[in-house]
């Protein structure tokens, strides 16, 4: 029966967060995106025990492992929060500002600094490590479609905007890598839709960095 089918889902769920370490991996991942080496050095694990959690979360349903968009070398360890919905897992981090950051500054960090700028009374910004000279027009146009006004249409470099204290996302693979991990650091892996340049694309991207955007000023506070 379909009822009796949900109650043993969220079991099973209930059942592979009970362990505190993977109860601790979920909370790191609602935040952002981690290799399997940040996930082993963060809690001490060797290779084949850290293989056991995440297999015992990925049967649930609740992580998945994705490539690199920039390499397609590296491995990266994502949540995939549906079954998490009614749990109340509930993560914090305090950022006095957020810096969202991607490699040219053009599209995937001014659109979530928009929609951040909607969601948290938290100050944001956003930056690239590589800047182009100007955001991409497809970001302004995919912007204007939700309503959104961006916070300017050129680009920052990090180095020009970064503070010490600053919750920095990298919602790009190339701009974390090249980042490096840092514990204020989040890493969110969200493919550059400037190569592809249609609105679909650019509409999927956004998607994709609304639903984390809503999911981290969720457990976001100031200090």
């Amino acid at each position: 029966m379909e009822i009796e089918k949900n109650l043993r889902a969220r079991a099973a769920v209930h059942h592979a967060l009970s362990d505190p370490v993977r109860l601790g991996i979920v909370d790191l991942l609602a935040i952002g995106d981690r290799s399997p080496g940040e996930l082993a050095a963060r809690f001490g694990l060797t290779s084949n025990l850290l293989a056991h959690h995440l297999k015992v979360l990925r049967e649930v349903g609740l992580v998945e492992r994705t490539r690199s968009h920039a390499d397609g070398r590296r491995a990266y360890v994502r949540l995939t929060p549906e079954p998490l919905h009614g749990l109340h897992t509930t993560p914090t981090v305090t950022a006095p500002r957020v810096v969202f950051v991607c490699t040219r500054n053009g599209a995937r960090s001014p659109l979530a600094a928009a929609v951040w700028s909607t969601r948290s009374p938290i100050p944001v910004t956003s930056a690239g490590t590589h800047p182009a000279t100007r955001v991409n027009p497809r970001a302004l146009a995919t912007a204007e479609r939700h309503g959104l006004v961006l916070e300017r249409e050129t680009t920052a470099h990090v180095r020009d905007v970064v503070a010490p204290d600053d919750l920095v996302v990298a919602v790009c693979d190339g701009a974390f890598e090249e980042l490096g991990p840092a514990d204020r650091h989040v890493h969110w892996s969200v493919p550059d839709p400037g190569p592809v340049d249609t609105d679909e694309f650019f509409e999927d991207v956004f998607t994709e960095l609304a639903r984390r955007v809503d999911r981290l000023a969720e457990i976001a506070h100031r200090p």
